[in-house]
Formats: C-alpha cells, structure tokens, sequence
C-alpha cells in the first residue's frame, strides 16, 4: 500500500458522510470574477461546517490565507482547501490570448507562457487553474475560439500537451507548479449556431476524429482535472453523461484525476429537461462528477439519495478520495499553506516576465497582406497612428484576463512613439452605441469608452492628421469582451461604426496600413481589398503596445500562422481546413457552368484566409516534396522532404507544414490533414531541406466501429506554407 493511499484510507475511515460529501462542494465567495447568476453565501459558517472543498474566483495570499486557517484550525479533521482560478492566458503578467499563441506554432513558448502563469499562480496563493480549454472550434461566431488554438485537433493536442506540462512540470510537488484542469469536456466548441452554452449534436466518428484529440493529449500529459462542459452529447448534457464522464474518459482513457463541473452546470441540467435538482444531482454523481462547481446539488441533495437508494455511498467515496488525492498531490496536507508563504511574489510582473509577454505579443502577430511590402514601417518616416484601438489600454489584455490590471498593459502609441515620430487622432469610436458599451462592460468594468464628439468631427480631424503623415496606421478591431465567454455574435466583422473612418482614411491616398485587434477570425473582405497592408495582432496583453511596435518596425520578423480559418462571410460558416469533399466537389476555376455543384452563387467556396495562412517581410521558396521511397510495406517509415530557400531581404522564420490526403477509405477522409510542422529560421538567399518522417500512426483515422485503423492504398503527401498553398507526391502504402 503507497503512503499516499494509506494517509487517505485513514483520513476517509474518520470523515463522516456529511465531511465527505462536503469535500465535493466548490463555491465562490463572490466579489472578484463570477461567470453565473449565483454565488456561495455565508461561506465561512459552511467551511467551518466541513462543507467545503475548495473555493476559487479570487487571489492574493491575503485573501486565499484566512479562508485556509478556518478550514485547517476550525473544522473537525482540519483538511485544506484546494483554490482555483480562471488562468487562461497569463496571471497579472497577461500574455497573447490562447488562439493568438496558438498561432505561433511554437510549443515551447507556449510551454513557457503556462510555466509563468504557474510561477505568478502559485505566488498569489492559488493552487489550481481552469485552464488549458482545448475546445476544437470551426465556427468562429462562438466567442470563446478566443480561449483555445483553433480548428486542428493535430495542433490542438500539440498545444495542449504543451500547456499541461507548463502548469504542472510533470510533478506538481515541485515549487512554482499549479494543478491544471483541462476544459470543456466535451465538444462545447462545436455549439449549435456558435451560440454560447448551447445544444451540440454529432457522429461518434466526428467526436473521435476532430474534437477528442486534444482532450486525450492532455490527459495523456497528466492533467490532474478535467471539466465539463455546459453541452450535451448524444442527447445528455455532459455534467450527467455516464458515457463521457466513466466510460470513455475513466475507463477507455485511463483518467485517474478528478472530475469538476462549470459553473452551476448540475442545477442547469434541470432547463436541458433532466428532472429536479436532486434528480440531477444524483445523475451527475452516478455519471463520474467528483466536484460541484457553486451550485451546491450536492450538499443539499445527495444524503437524500443515499438514503433513497438513488446514489451508491461507494461513488460518494470514490469522488471524495480523488479530490483528497489531488490536495496530497499538492502538497497540501503536507504544508496547508505551502501556496501563502510569498516566496516569489517578486516574480509577478517582473521584468523578466514583462519581457517574454513582449516576446509572445510580437510572435504571435499574424501578416495577412503586405502589398508592396509597406511593412516594415520606416523609422524616418512620419506616422498617422489613427483608430478606436491606437491608444486603447483598457481593451489590451483580451478577454479572461481575470488577474490581468489594464492599466498596467502598454498601448499601441506607446509603443510606436519612441522610434519614429508618430501623429494620433482617436478618429472613431469601437462603437458608438452606448448600449453595446453597457452590455460589454462585465464586471461592471466599462472598456468601451465613447467620445463626446460628433463621430463626423473625429473623421475629419483623423484625415487632417493623416495628410501630414508619410504613412497611416489604422488601429481597429473588436472590443476585448466581444468574444469570450457568453459573447457569440452573429455578424463577426469590424463594428461598423468604424467603416467611415476606413473609408476616409482610404480616400486620401496615403498607404494605408489595418492593425487589427481580435479575439476570433473576423470577415475582413472590403478590409483587405482596400489596404495596402493587413497585420492582425489579436489583443496582446500586458506588452501589447511594445510586440506590436517590434513588428510594425521590423524588429520582429512576423512568422505567425492562422490556426483557424478566416471566412469571406458568416454565410460561409461552420468554414474549416480539413472539410470533406461531396460526390459534386467543385472548384473555383471551374466558374459558373455547372451550376449543380456544391457551391454558393453569391460567393466563392474558399475562405478569404486559410488555415496556417501568414506572410513573412521576406520571401520563402518551396521545391518539389521528395519522397524516399515510391512504396512503403507495413511498419515501415517514409521520409518526405523539401527544400525551402529565403528569397527576400530579411532573415525571417517559417512554418513548414505537413498535410496528407488517403483519396480511398472504407469511411470519407478530408481532402487533406496536418500531420507535422517545423519551425526554420534562414537568413537571406540560405536553403535548407526539411525532412518529416511518416509513419503508419499518421495514417490511422477512426473507423465506423471506432477503431483507430490504417488502411492500405494510395495517399498524397503534402508540404507547403499553409493548407492551401503546398507542394504533392504520391507513395503507396501496402499492408
């Protein structure tokens, strides 16, 4: 018997019914961040009680420190809490959000920004955060695409392996480590309509494919915990899913963590149409939930089903030890305030930390048009920085930036202003609506500020600051609180009260470069058919200003690439990569002849950006891919390789990608799939060949009994700078 095991059997032979069940009891105190109608009252009588387990939205030694005495020096048995908090892309020092770094490609800055947000984490008193999400999403109307790394479950699972073992460091009782909690299980990324909380229906097939990779890969990492999701699936909302919660996640994964609920998603199964709250709440426990997440079903409700006979003790005793057993990891019952001592606070925002936001800021920008290479900006030159955003604070951390302070975070003018000289005009509003600014304001923080003046006044002192100018900088985009959570929109262009300055600004004849600040792929067609230069920079957090400015001046040399695809339209929505062909495939250099192909009339099927989409300041050349070997037999493996040459001026960065098609199957593949990528740096007129070997692992797909199987055949071996621009060979694989 472990000593792990033997304390917990000892600990659980003294806990009542009552102290057990209470230990399944998530609540928050209310007063720092709330994402439901509820919180916990009279917190304290119910610890003391021994009717809590753990508490979260809230930070600060100071503040974590006086709950934890109670529980340890005033409850019978003295078990500490565990606190967790919403860490999503960074801690006070608040990094790109998740979608932007995602974009980097780059899973070692990905792994850093994680280790940082543990080391900030674990100084200001809390042990656990609700982070990675690694929803996989093709439909960018869902505000929260902004939380997690697009549309690709290969990268995806990249991401999230990476994230998992920055917050924990494969041993969480190691300093400076946090519990992660990977969410939402399942498929919520893949809501109906992109709208938030809602019904999410779809094959086996297309769940094990595309959107439970990157839950595996992160369980396979270690993740201590795991989430559920607000959805259904297959008809039952997953916090009282047996299926996904024992079946698959327990038994088939291995997943010896433990299980926490979102935000009162017990009570809510009752308006899914599940039954009464403690009908619910004996669902969800006979499901596999181990911890109730604020809506307090069961500790109001699970002694009753006991006694029914609607609940066995034994998954009472199963939920109690694995949230135990997570506190043991910890190193909580070993030292209940081993996150209070205050040892690194001089960590947050440290310069060090400050410097790598500025590193992430800056990589994860994406160039999405570059005519006339207008970028990088000249130093000589005299700048027009024009825009809602230009000198935008409050909007810079992005959304979910629970700990992040805005005034902390660097603007855009900030930014430019000390390596050229640079005019500003505010020149239009994010909006002008003052009941769009109230419905953003969350937390009652207001980050849309709406100036006084007639928006026409704004327009034209904006072009007469422009005619002065070399060149303009139009700072535009979304408000951060316009994607994330409870934030779907059902038009994701620019807002449009910004059009009439971009149409100002156009007409003056000036170069005209669009930084565009997002949280989800935006439909940015007239955008870059009249700017010379498009760089989407997403919301960069506390450096914004600063990585934004390397790249606009060349500092930085942008090499970030789209993780999701950018439509033309919402019409073209749910748009993705990796779709599948129909018996009436069509192409765009095809025309209009047949009109009885799977296209629109009023639009081209492409997106307007694809998948791993991004431009350099230079030039790359792709050779023809080279294939080792014309057949492969069985096990064996086959190295595709290209060589990439720096055309252009600069030393620069690019993301080879590798994508594969299997054209015949005994179920429909995609029309192509990643399957690797590298990361080069070559300086110019350098060559380098690129080498991926290929093995019969990445051939295997999901067949109609769920196997994940080969099959024989013919496949296409793609490498190229994105999904739609690559070079092809062909092998045949026998068995």
């Amino acid at each position: 018997m472990s000593a792990m095991k033997s304390f917990i059997d000892d600990l659980m032979n003294k806990m009542s019914l009552d102290e057990k069940i209470g230990q399944l009891n998530l609540v928050a105190p209310g007063g720092f961040t709330n994402t439901g109608p509820e919180t916990t009252k009279n917190v304290s009588e119910k610890i003391r009680a021994g009717q809590v387990g753990g508490m979260f939205g809230f930070w600060g030694v100071q503040n974590v420190k006086p709950w934890q005495d109670i529980a340890v020096k005033e409850t019978r048995l003295g078990i500490p809490l565990i606190f967790g908090l919403d860490v999503i892309h960074g801690h006070q020092t608040v990094f790109p959000i998740p979608l932007a770094l995602s974009c980097t490609w780059d899973m070692a800055l990905i792994e850093k920004s994680a280790r940082i947000a543990a080391v900030e984490t674990a100084a200001d008193g809390v042990n656990w955060v609700f982070s990675p999400m690694v929803d996989i999403c093709r439909d960018p109307r869902w505000g929260r695409i902004a939380e997690g790394a697009g549309e690709d479950p290969y990268l995806g699972s990249k991401v999230a392996h990476a994230m998992v073992h920055g917050y924990q460091a494969g041993d969480l009782s190691k300093p400076d480590t946090v519990m992660a909690c990977v969410k939402h299980f399942a498929l919520y990324g893949a809501a109906d309509g992109g709208r938030d909380y809602n019904t999410v229906d779809m094959s086996r097939i297309k769940m094990f494919e595309y959107y439970l990779p990157p839950y595996r890969a992160a369980i396979d990492a270690g993740a201590g915990s795991i989430m559920t999701a607000f959805n259904e699936v297959d008809g039952v909302p997953c916090s009282g899913n047996k299926w996904l919660l024992t079946d698959l996640l327990r038994h088939e994964w291995g997943f010896d963590g433990f299980v926490v609920t979102d935000f009162t998603s017990i009570n809510e199964m009752s308006a899914h149409g599940m039954g009464d709250l403690q009908t619910v709440s004996a669902l969800a426990a006979n499901a596999g939930v181990d911890m109730d997440m604020v809506g307090e079903g069961f500790v109001r409700t699970l002694k009753s089903s006991i006694q029914e006979g609607r609940v066995k003790t034994e998954a009472v005793d199963a939920a109690c030890r694995r949230i135990l057993e997570a506190k043991q990891a910890l190193g909580l019952f070993d030292d209940p305030f081993r996150y209070c001592s205050g040892k690194s606070v001089e960590k947050i925002l440290s310069p060090e930390h400050r410097a790598a936001a500025r590193e992430m800021a800056a990589k994860s920008c994406v160039l999405l048009k570059n005519d006339r290479q207008l970028l990088p900006l000249k130093t000589s030159a005299t700048i027009a920085l024009i825009g809602p955003l230009a000198n935008d604070r409050k909007n810079m951390p992005g959304t979910w930036a629970v700990a992040g302070d805005w005034q902390k975070c660097v603007t855009l003018l900030e930014g430019m202003q000390p390596r050229a000289k640079v005019l500003h005009a505010k020149g239009a509003n994010i909006t002008n609506s003052k009941e769009w600014a109230e419905r953003l304001a969350i937390y009652g923080n207001n980050r849309i500020d709406i100036d006084a003046r007639d928006p026409s006044d704004m327009i034209r002192e904006a072009v007469e600051i422009a005619s002065k100018a070399d060149v303009i900088v139009a700072a535009v985009g979304e408000a951060q609180e316009m994607s994330g959570e409870g934030a779907s929109r059902s038009d994701i262009g620019i807002p449009p009260d910004q059009r009439p300055l971009l149409e100002a600004l156009k007409e003056t004849g000036k170069p005209l470069v669009l930084v565009v600040f997002a949280g989800r792929p935006l439909t940015l067609e007239w955008q870059h058919a009249n700017a010379d230069a498009m760089l989407l920079v997403w919301f960069g957090g506390t450096e914004a200003g600063n990585g934004i400015a390397d790249v606009l001046f060349g500092e930085v040399n942008p090499a970030a690439k789209l993780t999701a695809t950018f439509p033309r339209n919402v019409g073209q929505i749910p748009i993705y990569y990796n779709h599948k062909n129909t018996g009436r495939p069509y192409l765009a250099a095809g025309g209009y002849e047949d009109k009885f192909k799977s296209r629109y009339l009023d639009v081209v099927n492409e997106p307007l950006y694809p998948f791993g989409h991004g431009l350099s300041y230079t030039s790359f050349e792709y050779g023809p891919v080279k294939l080792d070997k014309a057949e492969v037999e069985g096990d064996g493996r086959l190295t595709a390789s290209v060589t990439i040459r720096n055309t252009g001026k600069y030393a620069g960065e690019e993301i080879v990608q590798l994508y594969i098609t299997d054209p015949v199957a005994s179920v429909t593949r995609p029309v192509k799939e990643l399957r690797g990528f590298e990361k080069i740096m070559l300086k110019p007129d350098e060559s380098r060949e690129v080498s991926f070997v290929i093995t019969v692992e990445q051939l295997k797909f999901f067949n109609s009994a769920l196997e994940h199987v080969w099959e024989p055949g013919e496949f296409l071996i793609h490498i190229g700078s994105s999904s739609a621009a690559v070079q092809s060979a062909k092998v045949v694989w026998n068995k």
